[in-house]
């Protein structure tokens, strides 16, 4: 029997403001679009917090994560797996 893991908003990458890679590209270059939506995220050191949740257009595709400023300049990026 295969056993599924449910998905959740699981963390990407974390860097500074202007300067991140998401999607194989700087996501900072791209318009990011609210969706109004917040999720709970799981920080790296452990905290639980809130997310805003965005999409943008990127080659073509619309691709949707949730960011989140963790400290000055500085934000964490979560994809739904």
């Amino acid at each position: 029997m295969k056993l599924y893991k449910e998905r959740s908003w699981q963390l990407r990458t974390t860097g500074i403001d202007g300067n991140v890679i998401l999607f194989g590209v700087n996501i900072f270059d791209y318009e990011w679009k609210s969706t109004g939506e917040h999720v709970a995220v799981k920080r790296e050191c452990g905290w639980e917090d809130h997310a805003d949740v965005y999409t943008a257009d990127i080659d073509g595709k619309t691709r949707r994560f949730a960011a989140i400023e963790v400290s000055n300049c500085v934000w964490s990026f979560y994809l739904y797996q």
